[in-house]
C-alpha cells in the first residue's frame, strides 16, 4: 500500500473503483501524494447490497466464535503492519510520529477487547410461572454504517468497527476523503484475515456526503454509528429518526482543565499544552478551556503562555516538530477568523499565535498556538468548538464557582481536575458534565469503559461493556411447556 498512489473501495471483498476521482493531499507540504476513486450514492448502494447479503446468506450472526476468532486475528494482522499505519497517519493526516503512534495503540486493544465482547451477547431466561418459561435474547440488527471522521480515522473506525462485527453485524464503513490511504491500508488489512467473509465489512471512500447520506436514508441499514461535529449530529439524527433508526453519536467537546490552587502545577502545565497542540488541536477531547484558581492563576497562565509560545510546528519528518498542520489551508483560516472574532469581542491575546510565517512551512497548514484570556463564558470562542491550538484562560474562586463555569456550555465530553487533594478530584468529578473526566491528567482513554458525551456531545457509547448495545436487538420468546390437560 506504501507504494500505491491511486485508492479504491473494498466492496464485497474487492477493489472497486468510481466515476469520479479526488486528489489526496499531504497537509504538511500542500503537495498530491496520489488519488482515490471519490465515492457517490451508486457506490454506496453497491456497498449496502453487499453487506446485507453477506448479513442474510452467511453464517456471521449466528457465529460468535468465529466472530470472536476473526477479531482477534484482525488485531494480529495490525500488528504486523502498525508501522504502515503510523507512517500513513503522518504522511495524510499530518500527525506527528508520536502522535500517530499514540492514536494506532488504541487498535490493538480495541480489537481484542471486542473479541472477547463476541461470545458474551448472553440474554436471560427464567420461569415466569409453572410451566411457562421466558427468555430474552440479544440479535445482531444487521447492516450498520459507520461514518468515520479524518481527525482520527485509523482508531475511530476500528472504535465503532470492532463492537459492530462482535454483535454480528456487517457494517458499511464511510471514510473520509483526507484518509483514503489510511483506508486502503485497512482494507489490505480486512482482506487478509480469512476469518472475514467477503462482503461482511466494506469501505467507502468519498470527499463528499452522498454515502452517508445514502446510509442515514436507506431502509437497509437499522444503525447509524457517527463520529464528528455536533452539527452534522443533529442533522444525522433527524435523518435517521424518519425510519426510527438507532443512532450512536460521538460529537464535539470543550474539554475544561480545572487547575485548584493545590495542583501539582508542573504536571498540570506540560498536560495543558499536550491536550492543545496534541493533533493540532484537532481533537475532540482538546483541552481547549483552562480555569485557574485566582491564587495561582498569574503564575500559572504566564507559564502556560511561555511554553505555548515555544512549541515549533513542523512536519513529521523533522524530529524538532512539537505540533503539526491543521488538515488543510482552509481550517487554518477558519481557525484564525475565530480568534479574531474573539479578540474583537474582548478576549486579551496572551499569546497571539497564528499561521505560520516559517518560509519552509509555507505549502503546509500550520498554525502556532494561541492562548486568550476571557472573563465572559459567553463568547463564542468559550462555548463553541474551535478545533485548533486554540485555549482560553479564565480564572475562579471557589469549588463551586469552578463547577459550574465547567458546566457552563452545551458539551459535556470530557474534562481534567488537577488538584492534590485527597477528595476534591472524585467530589468535582462527580459533579460536572462530561462522559470522561481525568484526574490529574487528560483524556485518560480507556478501552474497557465506556466512552461518550453528555449533552450535545453525544448519545449512545462506545468502549466498555455497552459498546455492542447500539448494534443488538432485544428479543423475548416465552414458551408454555407444562404438559396439556387432557
Amino acid at each position: 500500500m506504501a507504494q500505491e498512489t491511486s485508492v479504491r473501495h473494498w466492496i464485497d471483498g474487492e477493489w472497486v473503483g468510481s466515476a469520479r476521482t479526488s486528489d489526496s493531499i499531504n497537509p504538511a507540504t500542500g503537495e498530491v501524494i496520489g488519488t482515490y476513486a471519490d465515492g457517490d450514492a451508486e457506490t454506496g448502494q453497491r456497498a449496502i447490497d453487499a453487506a446485507g447479503r453477506a448479513f442474510k446468506e452467511g453464517d456471521w450472526r449466528l457465529d460468535p466464535m468465529v466472530r470472536a476468532t476473526a477479531l482477534s486475528h484482525l488485531a494480529d494482522a495490525y500488528a504486523a503492519r502498525m508501522d504502515e499505519v503510523v507512517d500513513t497517519l503522518c504522511l495524510e493526516n499530518g500527525k506527528l510520529r508520536p502522535e500517530a503512534g499514540f492514536e494506532s495503540h488504541f487498535i490493538l486493544r480495541a480489537l481484542r477487547f471486542a473479541a472477547g465482547l463476541a461470545v458474551q451477547p448472553h440474554g436471560r431466561v427464567t420461569d415466569t410461572q409453572p410451566g411457562r418459561q421466558a427468555m430474552s435474547i440479544r440479535q445482531p440488527v444487521g447492516v450498520a454504517g459507520i461514518v468515520v471522521p479524518w481527525n482520527s480515522p485509523a482508531y475511530l473506525c476500528i472504535r465503532a468497527l470492532a463492537p459492530a462485527l462482535a454483535a454480528g453485524c456487517t457494517p458499511v464503513v464511510k471514510m473520509p476523503g483526507q484518509a483514503a490511504r489510511t483506508a486502503a491500508l485497512m482494507s489490505e488489512i480486512l482482506g487478509s484475515v480469512p476469518e472475514l467473509p467477503k462482503g461482511v465489512v466494506n469501505v467507502v471512500v468519498e470527499s463528499g456526503s452522498e454515502v452517508a447520506r445514502l446510509l442515514v436514508d436507506s431502509p437497509q441499514v437499522p444503525v447509524i454509528s457517527f463520529t464528528g461535529s455536533s452539527a452534522t449530529g443533529r442533522l444525522i439524527a433527524q435523518g435517521a429518526a424518519a425510519r426510527f433508526k438507532r443512532v450512536g453519536l460521538e460529537l464535539g467537546g470543550k474539554t475544561p482543565h480545572l487547575v485548584f490552587a493545590d495542583a501539582d502545577m508542573e504536571a498540570a502545565l506540560a498536560t495543558a499544552v499536550a491536550s492543545c497542540t496534541v493533533f493540532a488541536g484537532q481533537f475532540c477531547m482538546t483541552g481547549s478551556r483552562v480555569l485557574v484558581q485566582r491564587e495561582i492563576a498569574d503564575e500559572f497562565t504566564a507559564a502556560l503562555a511561555a511554553r505555548l509560545e515555544g512549541i515549533r510546528p513542523g512536519p513529521a519528518a523533522d524530529p524538532g516538530s512539537r505540533i503539526g498542520p491543521l488538515i488543510d489551508k482552509a481550517s487554518v483560516a477558519r481557525v484564525d477568523a475565530a480568534v479574531e472574532a474573539a479578540i474583537a469581542t474582548g478576549a486579551k491575546p496572551v499569546v497571539r499565535g497564528g499561521p505560520s510565517t516559517r518560509p519552509e512551512l509555507a505549502g503546509g497548514a500550520f498554525y502556532h498556538p494561541t492562548l486568550l484570556a476571557v472573563t465572559d463564558s459567553s463568547l463564542p470562542i468559550v462555548q463553541e468548538e474551535t478545533f485548533g491550538p486554540v485555549q482560553t484562560v479564565q480564572v475562579f474562586d471557589t469549588e463551586e464557582e469552578a463547577i459550574a463555569l465547567a458546566n457552563d456550555t452545551e458539551y459535556g465530553l470530557s474534562a481534567c481536575v488537577w488538584s492534590r487533594d485527597a477528595d476534591r478530584p472524585m467530589r468535582v468529578a462527580r459533579q460536572l458534565d462530561a462522559g470522561l473526566v481525568s484526574i490529574n491528567s487528560w483524556a485518560n482513554l480507556t478501552v474497557e469503559f465506556e466512552e461518550g458525551g453528555f449533552k450535545s456531545s453525544g448519545v449512545g457509547r462506545l468502549g466498555g461493556l455497552a459498546s455492542m448495545e447500539d448494534f443488538l436487538e432485544y428479543k423475548q420468546i416465552t414458551q408454555d411447556y407444562a404438559p396439556q390437560q387432557h
